[in-house]
């Protein structure tokens, strides 16, 4: 059985175009990611919950991502949550979570 610890999968729609980096061994591809769940509340009225997750894939299939994904592209995402920080250049904290993908699955389907 593969690990359960810190495993996330998610589908959901590209909120924006892939963002492709070259590093000297490496590759890093990043977008935004939309997930959306809906339910009836008390009323019978349906309600959309959206929730947008920050995307991160290294190496050859960030190749794959950059080349075949673009915005309002259906996927289905891999990997782990890795929470890190940084310092603006006005030196404020800030803090982050992103989906580390390790394995991805393009959905095709209709594009809004």
């Amino acid at each position: 059985m593969k690990s359960l610890r810190n495993s996330v999968q998610l589908i959901g729609r590209l909120g924006k175009d892939v963002e492709v980096k070259d590093f000297d061994k490496s590759k890093k591809a990043s977008f935004t990611m939309a997930t959306t769940d809906s339910y009836k509340n008390a009323k019978g009225e349906k309600v959309e919950d959206t929730q947008w997750h920050n995307i991160v894939i290294w190496g050859q299939l960030a190749d794959v991502a950059g080349k075949y994904l673009k915005k309002g592209s259906e996927v289905c995402v891999e990997g782990k949550l890795v929470h890190r920080n940084y310092e603006t250049d006005k030196g404020e904290k800030r803090y982050i979570t992103e989906i580390n993908v390790s394995d991805l699955v393009l959905m095709g389907g209709k594009q809004n």
